[in-house]
């Protein structure tokens, strides 16, 4: 199926691992123009061989989501290199595993270092995008949440950064000055996905039983899911076919979660 994405400019943070490199992969396969943002220069290397190795046009940009002076100094980069970034896939994220079991004797600072690594690298990256978005009539921006952004189960401080992300596409999917641009904002809230050098893979490394028995116990697929399964659905999410799908928060978790 043609998406309708040929030389769309797209805008991938946390571009070169797991969820944010198979999205690239999918955009890139769609003919997109695609900028990756990493603050690993060997995983952008190794990700721009591989989409370049594909026919790909694509741009590297080394960048620290938390520091708000690297987010511009990219975003100025890319638009510079491509022009208007017109679709942003707000990847980056993290810190499900930080902390302590106990919530007393976590510090604080973890709670602001994990929203600041989600939310408020969404929304720096969002504010950036929209300028271009109105001026071209047309754009997608896409968060990739969580299913702890819509229920309860992980580490608090890390489902009150996933849920802020989803409240605020939904809040920006609900101003007509912008969707009457031609901008959609869409949440994807992906269940537990096996990554390779994640937690996830530490853990089924280190005590494989116990990890089958939670796979067997917790997943209905008896398995967790795979980055590429999530870029599918956003790779269609980013085209004129999903021209409707504003403000939702589609859930891809193998049926995971309990809520309806």
């Amino acid at each position: 199926m043609d998406l309708g994405l040929k030389h769309k400019v797209a805008l991938i943070t946390g571009g070169t691992h797991g969820i944010g490199r198979a999205i690239a992969l999918d955009l890139a396969a769609e003919g997109c123009r695609v900028c990756v943002c990493s603050r690993s220069q060997p995983r952008i290397d190794a990700t721009l061989a591989e989409l370049r190795s594909a026919g790909a046009t694509a741009l590297g940009l080394p960048c620290d989501a938390m520091d708000p002076a690297a987010v511009q100094a990219a975003f100025r980069r890319a638009s510079a290199h491509f022009g208007a970034v017109q679709i942003l896939i707000n990847n980056v994220g993290g810190g499900g595993r930080w902390g302590l079991d106990s919530i007393e004797d976590t510090a604080e600072t973890v709670w602001t270092e994990v929203y600041a690594k989600n939310a408020l690298a969404a929304i720096r990256f969002t504010r950036l995008a929209l300028p271009g978005m109105r001026a071209a009539g047309w754009g997608r921006v896409i968060t990739i949440s969580s299913i702890y952004g819509k229920e309860g189960g992980g580490r608090p401080w890390f489902n009150m950064a996933k849920a802020a992300e989803i409240s605020l596409m939904k809040s920006l999917a609900l101003r007509a000055d912008l969707v009457r641009d031609g901008i959609t904002f869409n949440t994807v809230a992906p269940g537990e996905i096996m990554i390779a050098d994640t937690g996830a893979a530490q853990a089924q490394a280190e005590q494989p039983e116990e990890f089958k028995r939670r796979l067997a116990a917790e997943f209905p697929l008896g398995r967790m899911g795979r980055p590429e399964e999530v870029s599918s659905l956003v790779a269609f999410l980013c085209s004129p076919r999903a021209s409707l799908i504003n403000g939702a928060c589609i859930v891809a978790d193998g049926g995971q979660t309990r809520s309806f």
